[in-house]
């Protein structure tokens, strides 16, 4: 493949390819020397016209570790506030000879309409609420190595599914390696096609969702997209759908926690739960680098 823009175009193989090379690569992050010369003859820009942590640090981390040179571009501190168009801003980057793009954006699709329109690899690191496959790919990791495999294992989605470009990118993922997947929230954060369109179950109990399932990927309410109130209140929301280490360790069975960050403590997940013995939230981050390295080497190339 030239360009990674979604989970939707990966085969099972595909993925399984990806992380089987990522657990090569977390085995050199955990070496005393990190850094490997794969792309030391590539240069990438990191393009985010959206705020992101993880993500880009990740990223950046990843290309560095595997020696490629680095641009970092933020919109709030460009030429986009002058009125300049997404592919002449691309383009310009590129002119300064730059092989690869990896791209945040706020609007569905944009990765795809720049792979169409510029001469550049491109790696969609999230598109407004469709997907954010470098997630979808690091959980998939996460689960394996927590799990052993995800063929079989029954993986809860629980949250703000209407607003999540993580959702439909984990869906695709976990169900192309053979898992089953349940959505849990209120009705009115469960798009309205999701049983059609997915093929998952869908619930709204918290505490059924919990004894079903032996993943809880818990995703955070997005407030800044969302125009309506879609729930009464933050306190409603944690009093029905909020996860606290009491239930966790209730259950009759050990359940794994996960999160894509940033998580609203005391919202989705109380403090003791994100930080307990069920939480794999901070391997998560750490595989997130790993992952990004194997996708960045077999883009360029790498066998």
């Amino acid at each position: 493949m030239k360009h990674l823009l979604g989970i939707s175009d990966l085969t099972a193989d595909q993925i399984t390819k990806i992380l089987d090379t990522a657990t090569h690569f977390k085995e050199v992050i955990n070496r005393p020397i990190k850094k490997v010369p794969s792309l030391r003859d590539i240069t990438i820009a990191n393009v985010f016209f959206e705020n992101s942590t993880r993500t880009r640090l990740s990223f950046e981390l990843a290309q560095k570790r595997l020696s490629a040179d680095v641009i970092n571009f933020a919109a709030s501190n460009s030429s986009v506030k002058k009125g300049e168009t997404l592919v002449d801003t691309v383009n310009n980057i590129l002119a300064m000879k730059v092989d690869m793009i990896v791209m945040r954006h706020a609007s569905v699709g944009a990765p795809h309409f720049l792979a169409k329109h510029v001469n550049a690899q491109i790696v969609n690191a999230g598109d407004g609420t469709h997907e954010h496959p470098t997630q979808a790919l690091l959980d998939c990791f996460s689960i394996r190595e927590k799990l052993g495999e995800i063929a079989g294992k029954k993986i809860a989605i629980i949250g703000d599914i209407l607003h999540s470009r993580v959702a439909l990118s984990d869906i695709l993922a976990f169900k192309k390696l053979g898992a089953e997947v349940m959505l849990c929230s209120p009705p009115t954060l469960v798009p309205k096609h999701a049983i059609e369109a997915w093929g998952v179950k869908v619930t709204h109990n918290l505490q059924e969702t919990l004894e079903w399932c032996d993943v809880a990927n818990v995703l955070r309410i997005q407030l800044e997209r969302q125009q309506i109130k879609y729930f009464p209140s933050l306190r409603e929301y944690s009093i029905y759908f909020g996860i606290n280490k009491q239930m966790l360790d209730n259950l009759n069975k050990e359940i794994v926690l996960m999160h894509p960050g940033p998580i609203n403590r005391g919202v989705e997940l109380s403090a003791d739960a994100a930080d307990s013995g069920h939480s794999i939230i901070l391997d998560q981050v750490e595989n997130g680098v790993a992952v990004r390295m194997a996708v960045l080497y077999l883009l360029a190339g790498g066998e």
